[in-house]
């Protein structure tokens, strides 16, 4: 029986069809498996990403935390700054002798700025003339400190300081209470000493 050309180009062997089922199943297989690498990389990355938003917010905290404390620290420095120029400025007022009376008051002035440095200046020359005069000498201590105010470069410090006076063929008396308010001012070469008062 004779068989049509045609016919005969168009039948599959079996081995083709096999063939062709193979290559179709690859095909499905790689068009199957980018949705799954997608799938896995983007299960990936969502732990990646997350990592690093909380690296970031952390790092975040922690430098905000940071700061906060350095501007502590800077707030309680300058406290004490003001509180120990306060504290010795009471020392530098109440601690004048007739033997060094030129240094001490030298002290007070270079401790002093402002209008309370310039009275000072003025009256210096007849406060020293008085107390070499009367051979007299003052020793003070202070007792305590506080402060009663504070702005960013002032600050207002009560201080209390015994105070023992002697003078040259008198009895030696008992120690006084005293107490200052000092008005201390930071500026560029340091804490200076801006008013002093008296108070009960």
């Amino acid at each position: 029986m004779a068989v049509n050309a045609d016919a005969a180009e168009q039948v599959t062997t079996p081995a083709e069809i096999a063939d062709d089922d193979a290559a179709a199943d690859e095909t499905s297989s790689a068009v199957d498996i980018e949705p799954a690498v997608r799938q896995r990389f983007a299960r990936l990355l969502r732990p990646s990403v997350l990592a690093v938003v909380i690296f970031v917010a952390l790092a975040g905290l922690f430098g905000w935390l940071g700061y906060r404390a350095y501007q502590v620290r800077e707030v309680d420095q300058q406290r004490s700054q003001f509180l120990q120029a306060a504290r010795q400025a009471a020392l530098n007022l109440t601690t004048i002798g007739a033997d060094t009376a030129e240094t001490d008051v030298a002290r007070i002035l270079d401790s002093a700025t402002g209008a309370f440095h310039d009275d000072w200046a003025q009256r210096a020359p007849a406060f020293v003339d008085v107390v070499k005069k009367a051979q007299s000498k003052t020793s003070g201590s202070v007792t305590a400190a506080g402060l009663q105010s504070v702005e960013s470069d002032k600050a207002r410090v009560l201080v209390a300081v015994s105070v023992t006076t002697m003078t040259a063929g008198a009895p030696e008396q008992k120690p006084r209470a005293w107490r200052m308010r000092i008005d201390v001012q930071k500026g560029a070469d340091g804490m200076k000493v801006a008013n002093v008062e008296f108070v009960p």
